[in-house]
């Protein structure tokens, strides 16, 4: 029977955790990564699970139901060793890089960056949340770092954190100091790139997902400040296709073995060894070889309202780089489907908007303003409806909860129809 111990990241023990993953990664058995709250909505069989070592966590939201993701460490190995190469590519040594941590230890996207420098035998330096959120302590923190500004710097970023950077002069000069910044976890909204190449901050937009072991494209930061979208080409371990249906299809040895669901443990492959992303791609091709990848949106996040296809995240994409380009007070929107029966389904807009403007009676005018600009947009892409909901945050991990945005929605309309009698 294969062991199974279950750690909990705690957010004020995250070194003491890794101190603890590297004692138990040197035995077998498997670790199961938890957020300091616990995970109890699946249970897992010790006595089910094939032999290890390796991590299990919660999957990054490429499939609709619940699961998690078991990832061997040799498959982290190889992950590791593939961003490495990308980087001496770049003539970056990885031995001689620091590696700062932002993201959260029970994500592969915050997992990884310490694995990798373990590997690579970096300096890794975490980054505790709170220092996201206030960019003056940050640049302060980073400053007293023994390797700060004396090795090649690299970081991970999700576009949230990216945006509350580069909202103050201090967070920028600390992008600027890194020779490669990767983003990932969700679309990289064009604001924030166009911000980003005027500044010379040197991104990687990149692609990944805990099925993959983190990164399997990266485009390359110099690419990207010549003005080129999209996440770039594969990484040299991977291979990409796409299915009739328009999916990203990934085949490589560091693939998840498995994913835990409810009925335990399932394939993640098909006969082939390829894996459905679910992420609707383009794929660019010079000679034999992919040059470029564009990930569209997700097919199952995609609605399809009065015959045709919408992709609500490009949607919201669209409305914040157009609100922000107006100079209007709008920090995060999301899009949900709602059943209509003419239509099949319609988009719902919430949206958080500055605190100033939450404080005082401007809602009305900026809601105006946001219906003002999506006017244009194709009926099926309008929204029917918008909320002022001012908790509405993605994940650290930055990935949007639809469950609990759904349950909010509903609670708002019950809440509606109540008054109304």
């Amino acid at each position: 029977m294969s062991v199974l111990r279950v750690m909990r990241v705690e957010p004020t023990r995250c070194a003491g955790v890794l101190k603890e993953l590297a004692l138990a990664s040197a035995g077998g058995g498997w670790i199961w990564l938890q957020p300091a709250e616990g995970d109890g909505e699946l249970a897992v069989a010790a006595s089910k699970l094939p032999d290890g070592p390796g991590i299990i966590l919660a999957g990054g939201g490429s499939q609709r139901f619940r699961s998690l993701c078991l990832q061997p460490f040799a498959h982290l190995d190889y992950s590791a060793a593939a961003t490495g190469r990308w980087l001496k590519a770049l003539g970056i040594d990885p031995s001689q890089t620091l590696v700062l941590n932002p993201l959260p230890l029970h994500h592969m996207s915050g997992l990884m960056p310490w694995w990798r420098s373990h590997l690579w035998g970096a300096q890794h330096a975490l980054l505790p949340l709170p220092l996201m959120r206030d960019p003056q302590r940050l640049l302060d923190h980073c400053r007293a770092l023994r390797d700060w500004d004396c090795s090649p710097m690299v970081v991970s970023l999700v576009p949230t954190q990216l945006r509350r950077l580069l909202a103050h002069a201090q967070g920028v000069r600390w992008l600027q100091r890194f020779a490669v910044v990767w983003v990932g976890g969700a679309a990289l909204p064009q604001d924030l790139a166009d911000h980003c190449r005027r500044l010379g901050v040197r991104l990687s937009p990149c692609y990944g997902a805990t099925e993959t072991a983190a990164m399997v494209a990266a485009q390359c930061p110099e690419q990207f400040l010549a003005g080129e979208s999209g996440c770039g080409a594969p990484l040299d371990d991977v291979e990409l296709h796409l299915d009739s249906q328009g999916a990203l299809m990934v085949r490589a040895d560091r693939l998840a073995i498995g994913r835990w669901c409810e009925g335990g443990l399932q394939p993640l492959t098909d006969a082939n060894g390829w894996w459905c992303s679910g992420d609707a791609a383009t794929l660019r091709w010079s000679a034999d070889e992919i040059t470029h990848l564009t990930i569209q949106g997700r097919l199952d996040g995609a609605i399809h309202s009065g015959g045709e296809t919408v992709f609500p995240e490009q949607l919201a994409q669209r409305l914040l780089m157009d609100a922000h380009k107006r100079q209007l007070p709008l920090d995060a929107v999301l899009f949900l489907p709602v059943e209509q029966v003419e239509w099949g389904q319609r988009l719902v807009a919430l949206v958080r908007c500055h605190e100033a403007v939450a404080a005082n009676p401007d809602w009305p005018s900026l809601q105006l303003q946001l219906q003002q600009l999506s006017s244009h947009w194709r009926p099926a892409e309008r929204p029917i409806a918008w909320h002022q909901c001012q908790e509405l945050e993605p994940t650290l991990a930055g990935k949007w909860q639809q469950s609990r945005w759904q349950a909010w929605l509903r609670l708002q309309d019950s809440a509606q129809s109540s008054f109304q009698k």
